[in-house]
Formats: C-alpha cells, structure tokens, sequence
C-alpha cells in the first residue's frame, strides 16, 4: 500500500522505516511557531522545564499578531514576553511590530515554509501551510514548550480525505467560496482529526492566494491539516520568497525545492478514508450564516441582510490579491452611510504594495479604514469589535457566537469581492449587483 502526501512528510521525519494510520509517532520539526496569546504559556512551560537554550535558533517563530499592536497593557505584557525571549535566546525570526504581519501569511512570504516540511504552531490556522505541501497543523501551548526544547512533537498517524473539484468556475468565485461549499457540505466536524487533501482541475488552476484560502479554514471542518500537492505555482511562489538569499544559497534552495514539487505525490495505491468529487461550475459566491462556517447560502439570496461593518482582511483573505479585488469593486464608489468599512492588510509588504498601487487611497475615499496589520477584529480582540445588535459580514474564517465582540451580535463570512459590494450596497449582495 502507498503513502499519501501527508503520510510521506510525516514519515521523512521519523526514523521509522513505515507508519500507519492510528499509530503514534514522534517527529523532528522543521518551524515551530506561537504568537503572543498561546507562546507565553509555552515559554512559561520551557522554563518550568529547567531548559536553558531551545533547540534551534532558526527554526522558532514568534508572532505578535493578535492583540498587537498592544491595545491594553495585559495585551502589551503579553508581547513583552515574547520580546524578551526572543532576546535572551537570540530567535533568529522574532517579528516585532513594523516587521510584523498575521503569521500564517508571513511565515510563507517569508520563505520560511517549503514543501515537505512539518510545521507546527500554538495556533489552529497553522493549517494554512498545508498549501504548500508541507504538513502544517496546530498544537497546544505544552506541545509547543517541548518543540522549543528538542525540536519534536508526538502526532496519531491522521487518516486522509481526498477532495477532488472538477469543472470551471465562474466570475467572482474563488479559494474561499470552495472551502465554504466544502464546509456546507461536510460539516463543521466533518473532517475530524483527518488530512483534508485538496485535488482536481480546479485546484491545479487556483492561484497561490486562494489555496492558502482552502487550507487556512480546513480547521473550521475539523481538520489537522488542508494539504495540496506542491506543483509549478508552489516553486514559483517559493522562489520568489526567497529571491533575497545569496547566489549560492538560492540556487541550492531551489534546486531541492524543484526536487520536492515534482516528487512529493501521493501514490496511485495510497489509502484514502473518505474520497469526495465535487462538480463546482455552478457554483455562485457563498456567504456563511451565523454561527457556523457551514451554515453557507448563496450571497445572491441574502439581499434583506443589513449590515453594520465589513472588515476586509485576516489571513485567510488579507493578501494583495484580496485587497486588489476589493478596490477593483470599490473604486469611484461610496461604502453605504453609516456603515464601517475596516481593510486590514495581512503583512508589511502587502501594506506597501498596497499604497504602491493606490488601494489605500481608493479604500479610504470609499470611506474605509486602512489599518496596519493585526488579527485584531478577527477573533474580537480590537479594531473593530462589534456591539450588541450588530452584523458583520468578514472576509475571516469564523463566526461562532461572540466570535468578534457582543453574544448578541452576528458575523457573516465571505469572500473579498461579496464583501466589498455589500459595503457599497449596505446589505449582502452578488458583486454583480453593482
């Protein structure tokens, strides 16, 4: 029997010879990351340990992205920990505000993940590398202490779901819409414990953005990981992340990234628990309801839906692309009165691309907010918490009760073009309203 994808990155990091799935392994860690809500609690363990150096000082991520920049002092003694930290054991990627951007759109521009690698991090949407062919998925705090000491993290061998989607899709349909029609299909918990592994036409067509859409919400069905075969958008993705190394180093690197993208397959005889087919040619831009990613509708039926705030952002859909088909929507355009309408770049460098290319200035005539990178709405930390009574539609990827401020309040999730179109119109529309 062959391996699959995820079980072949799993097994290059043990010294096992064969796994199955259900067997228990210990693994080496290629990134081990936190960010300043769930490191703080692993840097406490690593201490309580009696640890004195981590195991790698290239190979640690540190984060503050959440609540930063700081907006209360608990939020500002949390980031204090991390700075500290990263000092005293000289982390090599310690991302402080200014350098900072939502991690799991950093770390990859960053070249800091490559196909076949294993990654961890102390937060769910750690997922999101998997569309990079690496095996990437979230770990408690304590996991990730003993990351930092030795480098490893036990894991159960997950069985593996393939995903296959066949056909076209139509104009304003992207990464997000499939992995809400996804979740609609299966559930919130359909993917439980198991590899979400995302095949077909469409998905060899989809851009770099909008699979890193796909695997960032594989977490919102229940899964470790939403993983993609790595191919020719992968390496050229990856080789522009890490155009800034030296000659030497660079060609290296590419050279065994070239290696990796055409190798790392899944067999033609490997086990899959579940396969799923899916035609998405009909598919039109979807909207979650409250209070579950998978209570999905199509935006065109949801016109009586007033809203309050749209928040345009997050990494699931804060990358230039996003923001390019926001303004595109939104250009020459007023956001409806008494609406808020929130832009969050997801890092420094789409910051700057956008202000390069006139986004910024486009949003904020609209009538927008441009805000420096955070997850900030998203998990209701600041900027832009709703109150009681309040809608949201969000390009994030969760909108369970209270997710982004009051019990009370409502959050819709979507894509950024629906989101952008329902700013101007003020309630939920189909781009093609405008």
């Amino acid at each position: 029997m062959g391996y699959t994808i995820a079980e072949k990155i799993l097994l290059a990091h043990t010294d096992k010879k064969d796994i199955t799935p259900g067997e228990f392994i210990e693994t080496k860690v290629d990134l081990a990351l936190g960010n300043d809500i769930t490191a703080p609690f692993a840097i406490e363990e690593f201490r309580k340990s009696g640890a004195v150096r981590v195991f790698n000082n290239k190979k640690i991520a540190l984060v503050p992205d959440h609540f930063a920049p700081a907006k209360d002092l608990k939020s500002a003694n949390q980031c204090r920990i991390l700075a500290d930290f990263a000092r005293v054991q000289k982390i090599k990627n310690y991302f402080e505000v200014g350098r900072m951007g939502i991690e799991h759109a950093l770390l990859p521009e960053k070249g800091l993940v490559s196909p076949g690698d294993l990654v961890i991090g102390a937060d769910s949407h750690t997922c999101t590398y998997g569309a990079l062919g690496s095996f990437a998925t979230g770990v408690g705090s304590t996991d990730l202490a003993r990351a930092f000491i030795d480098g490893k993290c036990w894991f159960k061998v997950p069985q593996t779901f393939k995903f296959i989607y066949n056909g076209k899709l139509n104009k304003w349909v992207s990464g997000k819409d499939l992995i809400l029609y996804t979740i609609g299909q299966i559930g919130v918990d359909g993917a439980l414990e198991r590899v979400m592994e995302f095949r077909g036409p469409v998905i060899n067509k989809l851009s770099m953005d909008d699979r890193f859409a796909m695997s960032n919400m594989a977490i919102e069905a229940g899964g470790v990981t939403g993983i993609i075969e790595p191919d020719s958008f992968t390496f050229e993705y990856v080789r522009h992340v890490t155009r800034h190394m030296s000659h030497v180093t660079r060609k290296k690197t590419w050279n065994v990234i070239r290696d990796t993208c055409n190798r790392l397959k899944s067999d033609k005889d490997a086990h899959y628990e579940k396969i799923y087919e899916y035609d998405v040619s009909k598919l039109e831009p979807l909207v979650a309801c409250p209070h579950l990613p998978s209570n999905i509708k199509p935006a065109s039926k949801l016109w009586d839906i007033t809203l309050d705030q749209v928040v345009i952002g997050s990494c699931t859909n804060g990358r230039i692309s996003d923001l390019r088909i926001a303004a595109k929507i939104l250009k020459g355009k007023k956001i409806k009165p008494g609406l808020r309408l929130i832009v969050i770049p997801a890092t420094q460098e789409v910051y700057l691309e956008a202000v390069k290319e006139g986004l910024t200035e486009i949003f904020v005539q609209a009538g927008g907010v441009f805000s420096t990178p955070t997850c900030g709405p998203c998990l209701g930390g600041h900027m832009g918490i709703l109150a009681e009574g309040e809608r949201c539609l969000a390009t994030t990827n969760r909108n369970f009760i209270g997710r982004m401020g009051s019990p009370k309040s409502e959050v819709y999730l979507t894509s950024p073009a629906v989101a952008a179109a329902s700013a101007i119109k003020g309630k939920i529309v189909h781009p093609e309203a405008l």
